[in-house]
């Protein structure tokens, strides 16, 4: 049966999706009692704990074909990639370090690009890992950075905008916000090296500017 399905921490859609047995996100993304939904958040993958999702019935497909032939079917199903860019304190890329990415006891071995970037397709429903940098090439070998995947809030929320700023090294504060003093200082540390008015609020310009330098 249809059903409406409440975004709990660390869901993302296409984990969502498996769970419930697709193996395309889009076919909930784009049902149209999800219409407004897709208008708030625009991005399947950064969802808010408390979110409502219309789940769909899976709908039933025939294909017609003579019984004695040998028929290929080919069913399309989309992929979740996780993108991580690797930065120094200074925030320059670090590139060419060899890192070990462990999902879901799946390990992959990387190398990050001229950019810092590193980029490794993930199973669905993924939700966490752990990277391991490697190699003597960074003084950050051996560091060791867990990952959380699906937990970023949207960058309206305050939330949101302190794991951002957080993972940028500009040290916000509890992901709640509670700490009001270090996510101002961080706000207004942000604003100087991009340029903004320096007011430690965190409105619609710092926010863009906030969701253009971290990528989502």
């Amino acid at each position: 049966m249809p059903e409406n399905y409440t975004v709990q921490q660390g869901d993302h859609l296409s984990s969502i999706a498996k769970d419930n047995g697709f193996t395309d996100y889009t076919i909930i993304w784009n049902h149209p009692k999800n219409a407004d939904l897709k208008n708030k958040r625009q991005n399947p993958n950064i969802l808010l704990p408390g979110d409502e999702i219309f789940i769909p019935d899976m709908e039933e497909k025939q294909e017609s074909g003579a019984t004695d032939k040998k028929h290929t079917f080919k069913v399309d199903k989309t992929t979740l990639k996780l993108r991580l860019v690797l930065e120094d304190i200074y925030e320059k890329p670090i590139a060419g370090a060899q890192c070990a990415l462990l999902i879901d006891g799946q390990v992959y071995q990387l190398t990050t690009d001229g950019n810092g970037k590193l980029e490794q397709e993930i199973p669905l429903d993924a939700k966490e890992g752990v990277l391991t940098i490697r190699g003597d090439q960074t003084p950050f070998a051996n560091e060791v950075l867990p990952i959380k995947i699906g937990h970023l809030d949207p960058i309206d929320e305050v939330s949101g905008q302190v794991a951002r700023l957080n993972n940028l090294g500009y040290f916000a504060g509890p992901v709640d916000g509670s700490d009001t003093d270090a996510f101002n200082s961080a706000v207004q540390e942000f604003q100087c090296d991009n340029s903004l008015t320096v007011d430690g609020d965190c409105g619609p310009q710092t926010q863009s500017k906030l969701k253009q330098v971290y990528g989502c």
